[in-house]
């Protein structure tokens, strides 16, 4: 294939990227086709993407989603491999409040029987990361009504330092003001879940700077719980290995927690010399009684995945490879749910253990009246009446 082919080939490629035509896109990539984008990019883009479907949805799809952006072709190499070498340059925004992108890129794209049989991608990463927008320890993914909130300092526990904390309350924050969003996925980057608190941090820390610190941190965390505890979306947990500390409270803002049954969980502060954050004496003793907080608090006992069940820590055990794919599988049916419906049941249910019986009948009673002038209790008792499954908007 000549030079110019492969060079209307990339341009009709950039051209159904810009358009978000699959069509095209679909026509133009061969059913092998691999790509891989830079490694190093910002929400866990980087990496290698086999199959159309895959590269649309975790490589071009995932930039999609974090980035209004372009990619501008200005040159076309063909190199004596075989390859076509594209230089340009990327231009847009991050979704999130970034800087401006503006980042030169090279493709080296390979062709096979007049498809693009694969795309290598070289770019600028730290350009991508500054136009991503605040968050650096977290990645925050909406799609399909669904945000995925992702802890990222895999190689660190999932360890939540001052700039996870903030991370945490930015994160929960834009969850909150968006209306679209029928259910929220918490997992975590690596191995683990969350270690709880960066002990490295703490260590680093002298004696007489630690509590202001530790004040300054713990503030954004508890206000990230709150604001996740607070929102009409239901929220999902996916745990793997540990689970710890103040990190259990991401836990307590979940409403249905899928752990991997070789997952281990532990409060670990007696063994510190400290208290306890992250809500653990509010959520704790309401999920597990008071005994057994008691002993674990006193005793620093560390609960195996099945005591966790046991103990009404996590709602199902699956195995470790299949949590992330549970987990999900379940924000997807509470997200074609009734969204507001599920946000009143959830703040009813927290509030449920200091409120009297008198009180809480009428907060049902309000509750209730209110939904039912909701679209979606409108549409749940007509399917109800004509015996179908209801569609309900979350509205």
């Amino acid at each position: 294939m000549g030079s110019r082919s492969s060079a209307d080939l990339a341009r009709a490629l950039y051209a159904a990227l810009a358009a978000g035509d699959r069509a095209q896109l679909d026509a133009l990539l061969h059913p092998q086709f691999t790509g891989r984008t830079a490694e190093g990019m910002p929400f866990g883009i980087g990496g290698e993407h086999t199959g159309p479907a895959a590269m649309r949805r975790n490589g071009w799809g995932a930039i999609a989603r974090h980035f209004e952006a372009r990619a501008e072709p200005e040159r076309f190499l063909d190199l004596a491999d075989g390859r076509l070498l594209v230089t340009g340059r990327y231009r847009g925004h991050g979704k999130q409040g970034g800087a401006a992108l503006e980042a030169d890129f090279a493709h080296l794209i390979a062709i096979d029987q007049g498809r693009i049989k694969s795309l290598e991608q070289f770019t600028d990463t730290a350009r991508w990361h500054a136009a991503a927008g605040p968050l650096r320890t977290v990645l925050l993914d909406f799609e399909g009504g669904i945000a995925t909130l992702r802890l990222n300092r895999p190689d660190k526990g999932n360890a939540i330092d001052t700039e996870m904390a903030a991370d945490l309350v930015e994160a929960a924050t834009q969850i909150a003001e968006r209306s679209d969003i029928r259910a929220v996925l918490i997992a975590g980057s690596g191995p683990n879940f969350t270690v709880g608190g960066d002990l490295g941090l703490f260590a680093g820390t002298a004696r007489e700077q630690l509590p202001n610190r530790l004040r300054r941190m713990i503030d954004s965390y508890h206000l990230a719980i709150e604001r996740l505890t607070s929102i009409d979306a239901p929220v999902v947990a996916a745990v793997r290995g540990g689970a710890g500390g103040g990190g259990l409270g991401l836990l307590y803002a979940a409403d249905i927690v899928v752990a991997a049954d070789d997952a281990r969980f532990a409060l670990g502060y007696g063994a510190l010399g400290l208290t306890a954050d992250g809500g653990n004496t509010w959520f704790l003793p309401r999920m597990v009684g008071m005994r057994r907080a008691q002993e674990l608090f006193l005793l620093n006992r560390r609960l195996t995945a099945q005591e966790a069940f046991d103990f009404g820590l996590v709602s199902r055990l699956v195995p470790s490879d299949t949590v992330e794919s549970e987990a999900a599988t379940l924000a997807g049916t509470l997200a074609a749910g009734p969204t507001r419906a599920f946000g009143a049941v959830r703040r009813m249910l927290r509030q449920s253990f200091e409120t009297g019986l008198s009180d809480q009948l009428d907060a049902e009673k309000d509750s209730i009246v209110v939904a039912s002038s909701t679209d979606d209790a409108q549409e749940g008792i007509a399917a109800f009446v004509a015996k179908r499954r209801p569609q309900f908007h979350g509205s």
